[in-house]
């Protein structure tokens, strides 16, 4: 089938399989997330304005954009790992399976638990291996089949081959590849809903960063994935729906980030609606 592409669009996704073309459009599946006029803001000064769009269950959703356009402000709102941050406040509607994530009474650690979150770098915990990926189901008083739930989140993070005889070292003698699966692992260790995914592989070599999108592409059977990605080509190989966002500056110089056009991930990459998303991903700013 051929792929219609936008005048002068470049783009990078393979061409598509009669297979891929065949495939249920993502949007048919269950909202997990919906994000209605979300906003945040740092001590009064907006960060980012006016998002809008869904996130559905069981696909990988890419956001990509410029520098300094909120990538990783927005996607930290939605396990509400902004309430960390002095001076952060989350307006507007951040909706999980129909649930107001800031309404009063929510519960931000339970948010977390069910919202996992893989950062930039691989950050475990100077413990060993076993014990990084038990720590969750401890802290939740789960003491039962504990080896069982460390074999099977390893398992699952496709790491155990690697480190079934290592479980007692320290998880710091693993590479960064793999030090970034065991963070994988710790977050399937308490069952979450949604994998969220900051630049999960921008540390990484070629190789290790191969290894976390396939295993990002095992993990949308069973999660919802939410990537944010500088990796256009990335975004295009491993992603099911793509946000591009920039940044704005208003009539007082202030700096804005701003959700610019939400679609399939073929459509954003061969034919976008929007002229600046054509320009980045053809590479002619950002």
């Amino acid at each position: 089938m051929a792929v219609t592409t936008a005048p002068g669009t470049v783009s990078v996704r393979p061409p598509e399989t009669e297979e891929a073309a065949a495939r249920r459009d993502p949007r048919e599946d269950e909202v997990v997330f919906d994000v209605a006029g979300a906003e945040v803001a740092y001590f009064g000064n907006v960060a980012v304005t006016g998002v809008n769009f869904t996130v559905h269950a069981h696909g990988i959703t890419a956001l990509i954009g410029p520098s300094g356009c909120g990538k990783s402000t927005l996607i930290r709102s939605f396990n509400r790992m902004n309430d960390l941050v002095p001076g952060a406040e989350v307006r507007g509607k951040i909706l999980y399976h129909g649930q107001d994530l800031y309404a009063d009474g929510v519960d931000p650690v339970e948010v977390r638990r069910r919202i996992g979150m893989v950062f930039q770098k691989p950050n475990p915990f100077p413990k060993s291996v076993y014990d990084n990926v038990a720590f969750g189901p401890r802290i939740q008083g789960r003491r039962k089949n504990l080896d069982d739930t460390v074999e099977a989140a390893l398992t699952q993070a496709a790491l155990w081959d690697e480190v079934k005889n290592k479980l007692k070292q320290s998880a710091y003698a693993l590479s960064g590849g793999q030090q970034q699966r065991l963070c994988i692992a710790r977050c399937l260790a308490v069952d979450p809903d949604v994998l969220l995914m900051d630049e999960p592989c921008s540390s990484l070599d070629p190789i290790a960063t191969a290894r976390i999108e396939d295993l990002m592409t095992d993990l949308k059977t069973d999660y919802t994935i939410v990537i944010v990605t500088h990796n256009m080509q990335q975004a295009a190989r491993v992603s099911d729906m793509t946000a591009f966002m920039t940044a704005e500056i208003d009539e007082e110089g202030r700096r804005m980030g701003t959700l610019v056009e939400y679609d399939t991930t073929d459509k954003i990459f061969t034919n976008p609606s929007d002229t600046r998303t054509e320009g980045y991903i053809t590479g002619r700013f950002g």
